[in-house]
């Protein structure tokens, strides 16, 4: 009987002991892990933050690898930020002239928000889409923002209408027009107040500087839209 007590007493001081070892692994591992993140942070964070477009394509390379593997942190979140507004929302100048326009950069950052589906990333976007100026930008950004489908009071689906307002204007863009369409196709059924979407789309379909298949597609989306609106009238007068 003492035999197999001191047996017990021996498995348990052992599985003890591999568990105090584990843990203690655990938490060397937890604290590597946590050290190689800040310290990937800071990199992104000065590669992001140089004067050097170059620096800043290595940062986005980094950004895109940590989003597809699911390890974003606030502080690569807050380098997205600046990366999707360099040159618009922050500028540098030399002798009056903007230093760091560089749309590509921009486009990029958005792209790699697409995939981060959160409130932060849909804002970022929206401020894209309303103060950028360059239409493979804006384009991306309203990519992104459907892709994410955050449409919260209509605030999404309303900054679309508005993006491809001032450029039916200033510079009709069909691979532009043609993401609008995209993104209200998925946000749709979110949308409280359809007519400035309606709109939008209506602009598309009749406005001829847009190619063929784009207009065709906003045709259809219309028919959509009126459609689902007929039945949402039909379903609330049963209701009364």
């Amino acid at each position: 009987m003492k035999s197999i007590k001191y047996a017990a007493a021996a498995i348990l001081t052992a599985f003890a002991f591999t568990v105090s070892a584990q843990t203690s692994a655990d938490n060397e591992s937890n604290v590597e892990s946590e050290y190689l993140s800040s310290i990937e942070d800071v990199v992104i964070t000065e590669l992001a933050t140089s004067e050097e477009r170059d620096n800043k394509l290595v940062a986005l390379q980094y950004l895109e690898n940590a989003v597809n593997e699911g390890r974003t942190t606030p502080d690569m979140m807050k380098a997205l930020d600046g990366l999707a507004g360099e040159g618009i929302a922050s500028q540098s100048r030399t002798n009056g002239r903007l230093m760091n326009n560089f749309p590509d950069i921009r486009a990029k950052a958005c792209d790699i928000l697409a995939n981060v589906k959160t409130e932060e990333s849909k804002n970022t976007l929206v401020k894209v889409a309303l103060a950028d100026n360059e239409p493979m930008v804006i384009t991306a950004a309203i990519r992104a923002l459907g892709d994410i489908g955050i449409n919260d009071n209509d605030e999404v689906s309303e900054t679309i209408a508005w993006a491809q307002k001032k450029n039916a204007v200033l510079n009709p863009t069909s691979s532009l027009a043609l993401e609008v369409l995209i993104a209200y196709e998925k946000i749709a059924d979110s949308v409280q107040n359809k007519g400035p979407m309606i709109q939008a789309v209506g602009q598309i379909a009749t406005n001829y500087r847009y190619v063929t298949p784009v207009r065709t597609r906003a045709h259809e989306l219309l028919k959509t839209l009126q459609g689902a609106s007929s039945s949402s009238d039909k379903k609330n007068n049963n209701a009364k």
